[in-house]
């Protein structure tokens, strides 16, 4: 809608994958290289962990992809707050490319079996699959942690047949700690911070260049209020962003200025308490 108007190519503040869009933070690149190492490696298991809309996940993507082929296949769980048994019987079906659900949820034992057998065949073939489970701090709620602590029992001549990554919210670190089992066999540690309010000029300014920006677009106090405002965190600062041009476009701006960031946070203040 005001791509014209901004004379931009795409929109700058998308949540993207895309590697043009994608700006790596000083946290994002120590995390990426510590997580690098632990799957390339074939550690156990490895935690990534940090405040909501930080990206995380976007990260992971980043990581899945600079990955060499013999880590596959990928398996990721989205949405892990679901009984052990179903989740068992999940990663069955995901590893195992069912093509056909089972109208009858299979038992843990029967899961863990087929999960085994899947694992140890691809042991023999030189490959170390990988499970990767988003929002894993809502493990413990629903009660599964110790269910992620089996998978880690599959092993082959004291090898673990997989790789696991936990990721998660900060929460997610005291969350293992109650659960020492499990945080024993974590052998990397990964976090991601906020953006520092130097990394956030770099951040708007590497997604408006992305988006094809050839002038200034933001003020350096207009990137100031936005750091202020949404404290370092990406998401934030993206959905600011793009209200931001999307207001100044209504409004016939040339540029966005501090009024206008403070604008769009009032209104969605506002949008909020009611």
């Amino acid at each position: 809608m005001y791509l014209d108007h901004w004379q931009l190519a795409a929109k700058p503040f998308e949540p993207s994958a895309d590697g043009l869009f994608y700006y790596p933070s000083e946290s994002h690149m120590g995390a990426t290289l510590k997580l690098r190492y632990a799957m390339e490696n074939h550690r156990a298991a490895a935690v990534l962990a940090g405040p909501s809309g930080v990206g995380k996940t976007l990260l992971v993507q980043q990581l899945l992809g600079q990955l060499p082929g013999g880590e596959q296949p990928v398996v990721q769980v989205v949405y892990p707050q679901m009984p052990s048994r179903e989740l068992l019987a999940y990663l069955a079906a995901r590893l195992t490319s069912a093509e056909e659900t089972p109208q009858v949820t299979p038992s843990i034992d029967q899961s863990l079996l087929r999960i085994e057998h899947y694992l140890t065949a691809a042991a023999e073939r030189g490959e170390r699959p990988m499970v990767v489970i988003d929002e894993a701090h809502l493990l413990e709620d629903a009660g599964t942690l110790e269910c992620v602590r089996l998978l880690q029992n599959l092993q082959r001549e004291g090898t673990p047949l997989l790789s696991l990554l936990l990721v998660g919210q900060s929460s997610l670190l005291s969350t293992l700690s109650r659960t020492p089992r499990l945080e024993e066999r974590i052998d990397i540690t990964a976090l991601v911070d906020p953006l520092s309010a130097e990394e956030t000029h770099s951040y708007v300014q590497h997604r408006l260049g992305a988006a094809g920006a050839t002038h200034e677009l933001f003020t350096s106090a207009a990137v100031d209020t936005l750091h202020q405002l949404a404290h370092g965190v990406v998401r934030r600062i993206n959905r600011l962003g793009d209200l931001a041009l999307l207001l100044g476009y209504a409004g016939g701006a040339t540029v966005v200025d501090t009024p206008l960031v403070q604008s769009v946070a009032s209104e969605l203040a506002f949008a909020r308490a009611a």
